[in-house]
């Protein structure tokens, strides 16, 4: 009989008058909430009048680093003024 045979053998089943407890995470479902950077990334290479499309990235940028954090009112708020201001840069 081996070593750790023996110790099993001696000790028993162990008894654990605690019930077993669980851990719960919560994932949030990722919402699809556009942020307009390829939009803007366009608009700043090619049609950047008035530094529009630049301003529009910046924008764009803001929104999705703020959705990443969790803000997602803020980050609907930034994507918004880069959509507004890539709008201008078209026209």
């Amino acid at each position: 009989m081996l070593k750790e045979e023996h110790e099993v053998a001696v000790l028993g089943v162990p008894h654990n008058p605690d019930p077993p407890t669980s851990t719960v995470i919560h994932i949030r479902s990722e919402t699809s909430m556009p942020d307009h950077v390829v939009w803007s990334l366009f608009n700043t290479l090619f049609m950047n009048s008035c530094c529009l499309g630049f301003i529009a990235f910046t924008y764009s940028v803001k929104s999705r680093d703020t959705k990443m954090v969790g803000d997602l009112t803020g980050a609907q708020a930034y994507a918004s003024t880069a959509k507004c201001l890539n709008i201008w840069s078209l026209i």
